[in-house]
């Protein structure tokens, strides 16, 4: 590589839950810099998630969480070339693109949805991953179904 890698910057954890991992989150969520809009769906998703599962004796954010963690995929298939064939190479992600990658699938499913605003929509959602379903489970099922399916190129990883 010619230049330096470029610093990480710190994210300050947000207000209310005092949690990095919600203003990572956020920033994913937000348009146009719009962060208080951002923060507002956030914590309003949140209330109706509770609202939904009320049986639940975890909090909001733990429900969140949890669903997060069921959305994040352990591996994924990288093109790699080799003489004139390309392969679908399986690899195991980096910690920090696991985070990036379950919390954009979320987003993007739920901006899918259908539903009133966009915070009844990330509940919903919420919901689903917490119940192992919904579109971004889906997503996590078909990632690690490629990566087995091409389990045969794994000698080629980089």
């Amino acid at each position: 590589m010619r230049k330096a890698k470029p610093k990480k910057r710190q994210i300050l954890p947000d207000p209310v839950f005092g949690d990095v991992t919600v203003t990572k989150f956020v920033n994913h969520l937000m348009y146009d810099g719009k962060k208080n809009t951002a923060f507002e769906i956030f914590y309003s998703a949140l209330e109706t998630v509770k609202t939904k599962l009320p049986n639940e004796e975890k909090s909001a954010l733990e429900i969140w969480k949890a669903a997060l963690d069921n959305i994040t995929p352990q591996v994924e298939v990288k093109s790699r070339r080799v003489g004139g064939a390309t392969f679908q190479v399986p690899t195991e992600i980096r910690a920090d693109r696991k985070e990036s990658v379950c919390m954009k699938n979320l987003i993007l499913y739920s901006r899918k949805r259908g539903g009133k605003t966009m915070a009844d929509k990330l509940s919903a959602e919420i919901v689903d991953a917490f119940n192992n379903q919904g579109g971004a489970y889906k997503r996590k099922e078909d990632m690690h179904r490629m990566a087995e399916a091409n389990r045969a190129f794994a000698h080629f990883r980089f």
